[in-house]
């Protein structure tokens, strides 16, 4: 069989398998392996079971044309999943996704920021809607995606199922209390049990946010306080159902833009994370970014020399704290790994106004400037649980008790960190890194030759203490909207008779 198909654009195979299985979802293995005729590229890509005799694989062309060689095998073999053999044929599409004409992100090894695939260089501004895939539904999802698309949200952090054992309420995301359900089995701390119907509706969600340019940050079961703190099942799931289960959120989700959080909210050792990202390493043929992200009382290195990690992500807590200084010491941490404060604050967590307005600009600008340049992070309280309404009960500490998921989409402090992705639009920030040495101590990023970027948190002066190697030309930018105040050129003293907030630009 032959297909035509456009580069970077997931496309589907679907087999039917002539065994019976007890489960095939723990007692198969199976695969495409796709080679490229004119260059001889050849990518593997994993088969996932979706329920009874169906298994699908999604792949998407790395070249913009030629043809694909395809054939499939499985463990055990069966001959309705081992055997078969095609070709598909590329051609190019007009398409304004990013993601499409340029590649899915990834992070060279040995460095700290993100790339498409064809070397554009990009900033992650993320979004944490934790409970998104397992509580929205697809009208909802919408919703969510287009609010943040207009923002300048670009990746949303996920919990790819619920992950407390003990959690109870209704099979339902149109209820309160209620919850989707991944595996039957997750209670008892297994992941054997997979409800293929859960991931079908999972696989509209992802589709919604790629159409808006929203990266999923698949995080596999989360290792920490979970959704309301009753016992997440990350810490007790063995090694093998772990490793198994990222291999399948690798095959269901792996031919869209993603980056992959192994570990999430806590110390980073729990008996699946290495396995898991080493099956992440071997199974991901596009290298998408592989990470961690700590629960903030814990060091945020673990594994700090393993291939499969591409990035670290600290947590600085939610009680509205500044702490640049966790992601600075992050940077000094070898080998080099990407990193990011992958959960400050979130807005009204707690009591009305904490870590609320521009607050969470200055936090965001703070991270960047420290180091954090695989991008930045915001959170919402009750967002991220996607809490139904007001009357839906979540531990106070952790929620705006004045808003639901909806209302909390409006927070203010979701405009400053949204506009940064709008800012760098273009930006050559590819190696940038902090700088103080051009900046007489005002926190700054350079990349030498191209890029000088310095942050005033309180208008006041700035000069360019060392000009070589400093491009001329600057704007003055409003980091609250992204509002261009002014032009010019040269390194001389600028004053800003202003208090508020500013964002000089040195690029030609």
């Amino acid at each position: 069989m032959s297909s035509i198909i456009h580069p970077w654009q997931q496309f589907e195979l679907t087999f039917t398998s002539q065994n019976q299985y007890d489960n095939p979802y723990t007692d198969v293995t199976a695969y495409v392996r796709f080679q490229h005729e004119e260059s001889g590229v050849e990518l593997l890509r994993p088969a996932f079971w979706d329920g009874e005799s169906t298994w699908k694989v999604r792949f998407a062309s790395t070249k913009d044309s030629g043809c694909w060689q395809w054939e499939s095998f499985s463990a055990p073999r069966d001959p309705g999943l081992a055997g078969q053999m095609g070709s598909i044929y590329v051609e190019p599409a007009k398409t304004s996704n990013r993601f499409h004409r340029r590649g899915f992100w990834h992070i060279p090894k040995g460095h700290r920021n993100l790339y498409h695939a064809d070397g554009t260089p990009a900033l992650m501004v993320a979004d944490t809607p934790w409970a998104l895939p397992w509580r929205a539904t697809p009208e909802q999802c919408e919703i969510y995606a287009q609010d943040r698309r207009a923002k300048g949200f670009n990746a949303a952090l996920l919990m790819s199922i619920m992950p407390d054992r003990n959690a109870i309420g209704p099979r339902s995301r149109t209820e309160r209390d209620g919850f989707d359900v991944g595996f039957e089995d997750l209670p008892t701390g297994h992941l054997n049990q997979l409800n293929p119907g859960y991931f079908q509706v999972v696989d509209q969600l992802a589709e919604i946010l790629v159409s808006h340019e929203i990266v999923p940050v698949w995080q596999p079961v989360f290792h920490g306080y979970g959704w309301k703190g009753l016992q997440a099942a990350g810490p007790v799931i063995s090694s093998m159902e772990y490793a198994r289960y990222c291999r399948y959120l690798v095959a269901r989700y792996g031919a869209m833009p993603a980056i992959w959080l192994v570990s999430g909210d806590g110390d980073g050792l729990a008996p699946g994370v290495d396995p898991g990202g080493w099956e992440i390493e071997w199974w991901d043929a596009y290298r998408q970014p592989t990470g961690i992200h700590y629960a903030p009382h814990y060091d945020p290195w673990a594994y700090q020399d393993r291939p499969w990690l591409d990035f670290q992500w600290c947590q600085t807590g939610h009680t509205a704290e500044h702490v640049p200084q966790r992601v600075a010491v992050m940077w000094e941490k070898r080998p080099v790994k990407a990193i990011a404060n992958g959960e400050p604050t979130y807005e009204n967590i707690g009591a009305p106004g904490r870590g609320a307005g521009w607050w969470q600009g200055h936090e965001a600008w703070n991270n960047l400037t420290a180091g954090g340049t695989m991008g930045v992070v915001y959170g919402a309280a009750s967002l991220w649980q996607w809490r139904f309404d007001t009357s839906e009960e979540h531990q106070d500490w952790c929620m705006a008790r004045q808003a639901d998921w909806r209302q909390a989409l409006d927070f203010e402090g979701s405009r400053y960190v949204g506009v940064i992705s709008k800012i760098f639009e273009g930006l050559p920030c590819g190696e940038m890194i902090p700088d103080y040495k051009h900046t007489l101590s005002r926190p700054g990023l350079v990349v030498p030759g191209k890029l000088l970027i310095i942050y005033l948190p309180q208008g006041g002066s700035a000069r360019v203490a060392q000009p070589e190697n400093i491009p001329q030309n600057f704007r003055v930018v409003d980091p609250r909207d992204g509002t261009l105040l002014g032009t010019g050129s040269g390194f001389d003293a600028l004053h800003f008779e202003t208090d508020q907030p500013r964002v000089l630009i040195f690029v030609d």
